[in-house]
């Protein structure tokens, strides 16, 4: 009973680096996508005001405002892809103590094949491009 116990934590914690993950693409993609738009509107602004030289008096305000957004959400995407490869990490590190919890509780069952094993449920790599893309946001 203690080998189901211990198999069903390491099942929720593989779970859960998993989410961490696909959470941190997530965020990675809404910023990456916040940027691009904050780049769209500047070089409107640009256009608009017929300056594009950033230290012209006439340079618009706004669009000095939107690139030092941009530029931070820049350097945000760049910690947090410091932070998914450490959550990869982990979630591969959960994985193979589930591995092993499974194989453990296979020998216990006397070697039989164990038809629920977590590994087969649990997506490793990376979810498709788009997932994070919430409706109505724009992709």
């Amino acid at each position: 009973m203690r080998n189901d116990a211990l198999l069903k934590l390491r099942r929720f914690e593989a779970n859960e680096k998993r989410q961490k993950v696909v959470e941190i693409e997530m965020m990675i993609a809404d910023f990456r996508r916040m940027a691009d738009d904050l780049d769209h509107q500047i070089k409107v602004e640009q256009e608009a005001a017929g300056v594009s030289d950033v230290n012209h008096f006439s340079y618009p305000t706004y669009a000095k405002a939107a690139i030092q957004r941009r530029d931070n959400l820049r350097s945000s995407v760049g910690g947090l892809e410091a932070k998914l490869e450490e959550a990869k990490a982990d979630l591969e590190a959960a994985m193979e103590e589930l591995k092993k919890s499974e194989l453990a509780e296979e020998r216990s069952l006397g070697g039989g094949h164990h038809d629920r094993g977590m590994l087969q449920s649990l997506p490793v790599e990376a979810p498709k491009p788009g997932l994070g893309v919430v409706p109505g946001r724009g992709a």
